[in-house]
């Protein structure tokens, strides 16, 4: 008898739901979120286990890896769809999660996520350190303005060398400003400090990576778009077509059609959000800045067609298209050859 395992994960506990072929529950359990209690508990059920699910979260990839590692057929979910699902289920508890989603893999009614590699999961750490830091470090600087704006005392534009010496100027001869902006200033110093060590390690990634130094050759990509696509996309064999990565990156146009009625909204916003940001801010530095070629003429025209933020997001949509086929073929971004990158 074929049976589905639908797991619910939660930080300290999974709760587990075993369906029949039939789609009668035939049991439910609890279990630590720990991969050596879940091969346990599935080791001794009867029965052949057809698939065991679970929503993408941020402990699915740890989990996925363990219960794959061990010969089970495992599957990650995608979460909007599964979250769409269990919404119709009046009454939300962890168990009745795990039967929404045994019942979505007893139905097939889903779609599976790639799980990353562990290098590519590591990259994805490092990144994020980055942008945590960088997010803090640009906090600090807009409280100090905000704290000086209170006494009208404005810092104006100025250069990140100089901004310290600014705030100094302006709060000197008042030790209550002076006792409220120190420790700030002091830790704006070390968030600095530490951001240029991270700024350093990622060239030091994309510049070690062949795969980085290819997709670099395109104007616009630096080290941080190179290895955020790098890491999200991880294997390019995964998607038949390059066109596939613009909807799976949530870069094309939404779409609302029943009887009469046919709205296309504004894009998807599907997939994942810092790769989508990245290749938008290429886009926008392809745009304005660097050299002039066929896909930044491509854009302009559109543009004055369409609008600048519209071309924003289709040329950041060509961008993933074409990094993809660069990757899959193994060659550099050409110039002058647009017929190259058309599908």
């Amino acid at each position: 008898m074929k049976v589905f395992v639908g797991l619910d994960v939660s930080l300290e506990k999974t709760a587990i739901c075993m369906i029949s072929e039939h789609g009668r529950i035939l049991k439910e359990a609890q279990v630590a979120s720990e991969p050596e209690a879940l091969l346990r508990w599935l080791g001794g059920q009867d029965g052949t286990i057809a698939a065991v699910g679970l929503e993408a979260g941020p402990l699915s990839q740890w989990l996925h890896r363990g219960l794959a590692g061990a010969g089970q057929p495992v599957v990650l979910m995608e979460t909007r769809q599964v979250k769409g699902a269990l919404k119709a289920m009046p009454i939300k508890t962890d168990r009745r999660d795990a039967e929404g989603i045994a019942r979505l893999l007893h139905l097939g009614w889903f779609r599976s996520v790639h799980c990353k590699s562990v290098s590519a999961q590591e990259v994805r750490a490092v990144l994020g350190a980055r942008k945590a830091v960088q997010q803090g470090f640009l906090t600090l600087e807009m409280s100090l303005r905000g704290l000086l704006r209170n006494f009208g005392l404005k810092v104006g534009a100025i250069s990140r060398g100089q901004f310290e010496r600014r705030i100094r100027e302006l709060a000197a001869g008042n030790p209550m400003l002076e006792t409220a902006t120190e420790p700030m200033l002091r830790a704006r110093a070390a968030l600095r400090l530490e951001l240029a060590g991270l700024e350093r390690r990622v060239r030091h990634l994309a510049q070690e990576d062949p795969v980085c130094q290819r997709l670099m050759t395109m104007p616009g990509i630096g080290a941080v778009v190179a290895l955020t696509y790098r890491s999200a996309v991880d294997d390019p064999a995964r998607f038949t077509s390059s066109k596939k990565v613009g909807p799976w990156v949530g870069l094309t146009p939404s779409r609302n059609q029943s009887g009469e009625r046919d709205i296309s909204g504004g894009i998807t916003k599907a997939g994942d959000v810092n790769l989508r940001r990245a290749l938008c801010q290429a886009a926008t530095v392809m745009m304005h800045r660097g050299r002039a070629t066929w896909l930044r003429t491509w854009a302009a025209k559109l543009a004055r067609r369409r609008g600048a933020k519209r071309a924003m997001v289709a040329l950041a949509r060509r961008i993933a298209v074409i990094l993809l086929r660069m990757w899959k073929d193994d060659t550099d971004f050409r110039f002058d050859t647009p017929v190259l990158y058309a599908g």
